[in-house]
C-alpha cells in the first residue's frame, strides 16, 4: 500500500513540475534548464508525499493540493543546489547524478536555486488556487518560516558553524529540527491549512511531523555509516569524511537507531486518536527509519 501511494506520489508531482516548467518562458534557456534538472533529479518526494497524504486523509483531493505539493519540493531543490555548492558541502554528486554546479556551473546553479525558492512562493499564491486569502496568506508566512532563518538555512548556518566541532546533543537536535525538520513539518501543516481542520487536530499533527522531520535526519545520518554509495546516490560516508556533528558521532550507532525508534513511537501516538483513516501517514513513519535510502 505504501509503495504503490509513494510511486503514485512521485509521478504525480514529476508530472506536475514538468508542466509548470512547460508553461515557462524562455528567456533565459540555460537557467530554466538548471532549475528543471535540480528540481526533477529524482528524489523520494518526502515532502510532497506528505502534503497530498495529509491533505486527502483530511478530505482533499490531490489537484488540490498540486501546487502546495510543488512549491515544497521547489525549495527542497533550491536546498539542496545550494547546499552542494563548493562554498557549502562541495559535493559533486547527488542522487546519482552530477550536482548542478557541476552539469552546469557554480553562478548558474546559484540563480537555479534563487528562482526555485521565489517560483515556490509564486505557486502557492495563485490567483486559482481554490483557497481563500487567509489561507494562501498562512501557507506563504509557514513556507517563509520553514524556508528561512527561523527553519532550514538557519539550521543550514548551524550545520555549518558545528562542523569540526563536538556539540552536545540538545545542541544537534535544534539543528537538526531546523535544516530538516522544519521542511518537512511545513508539509504537513501545508495540507492542515487547505483542509482547515480544528486546532486540536492540527496539534497532534504537527507532534507527528516534527517527530518524523527529525527522525528523517536521524536515519539518514545512520544511512551514512551504513548505506552504499550506490543506495544513497551521493558518496557514503561523506559526513564522516565532512568531520560533521551526526546522531552516531554522538550516541553511537545503536544509539542513534534507538533515538530513531523512540521518535517513531511519539509521531505513532500523536496521530492515534485522530478521527481520521490515519494508516498510510503511519506506515510512512516507519518508513522513515526503515528506509535504505
Amino acid at each position: 500500500m505504501l509503495t504503490e501511494a509513494i510511486n503514485r506520489c512521485q509521478q504525480r508531482i514529476n508530472q506536475h513540475l514538468s508542466s509548470i516548467f512547460d508553461a515557462i518562458p524562455e528567456n533565459e534557456p540555460r537557467l530554466k534548464a538548471a532549475m528543471r534538472y535540480g528540481v526533477l533529479l529524482g528524489g523520494k518526494r518526502v515532502r510532497p508525499f506528505l502534503v497530498y497524504s495529509v491533505g486527502e486523509m483530511l478530505g482533499l483531493k490531490a489537484e488540490q493540493l498540486d501546487d502546495c505539493a510543488a512549491a515544497i519540493e521547489c525549495i527542497h531543490a533550491y536546498s539542496l543546489i545550494h547546499d552542494d555548492l563548493p562554498a557549502m558541502d562541495n559535493d559533486e554528486l547527488r542522487r546519482g547524478q552530477p550536482t548542478v554546479h557541476v552539469a552546469f556551473n557554480e553562478a548558474t546553479a546559484i540563480l537555479a536555486g534563487d528562482a526555485l525558492q521565489t517560483l515556490a512562493f509564486e505557486l502557492i499564491s495563485r490567483n486559482d488556487s481554490g483557497f481563500n486569502a487567509s489561507q494562501q496568506l498562512q501557507m506563504v508566512q509557514v513556507l517563509a518560516k520553514a524556508s528561512g532563518y527561523l527553519g532550514m538555512c538557519g539550521g543550514q548556518a548551524l550545520d555549518l558553524a558545528a562542523t569540526d566541532h563536538e556539540i552536545p546533543l540538545a545542541e544537534l537536535t535544534r539543528l537538526h529540527r531546523l535544516k530538516t525538520g522544519a521542511l518537512i513539518s511545513c508539509a504537513v501543516e501545508l495540507a492542515v491549512i487547505a483542509a482547515d481542520i480544528a486546532d486540536t487536530e492540527k496539534r497532534q499533527l504537527m507532534i507527528y511531523a516534527d517527530a518524523i522531520g527529525l527522525a528523517f535526519q536521524v536515519q539518514d545520518d545512520i544511512l551514512d555509516i551504513i548505506g552504499s554509495t550506490e543506495e544513497l546516490g551521493k558518496p557514503q560516508g561523506s559526513d564522516t569524511r565532512a568531520n560533521k556533528s551526526t546522531y552516531p558521532r554522538l550516541l553511537g550507532l545503536e544509539g542513534a537507531k534507538a533515538t530513531a525508534e523512540k521518535l517513531l513511537q511519539e509521531a505513532l501516538s500523536a496521530i492515534g486518536n485522530l478521527p481520521y483513516n490515519s494508516r498510510l501517514i503511519a506506515e510512512f513513519a516507519r518508513y522513515i527509519i526503515e528506509r535504505r535510502v
